[in-house]
């Protein structure tokens, strides 16, 4: 998603610096999940990772699946 797509809409000071911008709230509840979930990601990062089938093996040893 580019700054055009997001449709902002800026406030500015009496200057005309920017100083807050406005988004429909679709948008902006997209922007926090995207943190989000780069956030887990980020946090993530240096976890230790197991191929498909290991973890498929698991899932039905546990009866999850």
């Amino acid at each position: 998603m580019n700054l055009h797509e997001l449709h902002p809409q800026y406030i500015t000071n009496a200057n005309g610096e920017k100083i807050s911008v406005i988004l429909p709230m679709q948008t902006f509840e997209t922007l926090l999940e995207d943190m989000q979930d780069l956030a887990v990601i980020a946090e993530r990062r240096n976890d230790v990772s197991s191929p498909h089938s290991e973890l498929m093996l698991e899932l039905k040893r546990d009866g999850l699946i």
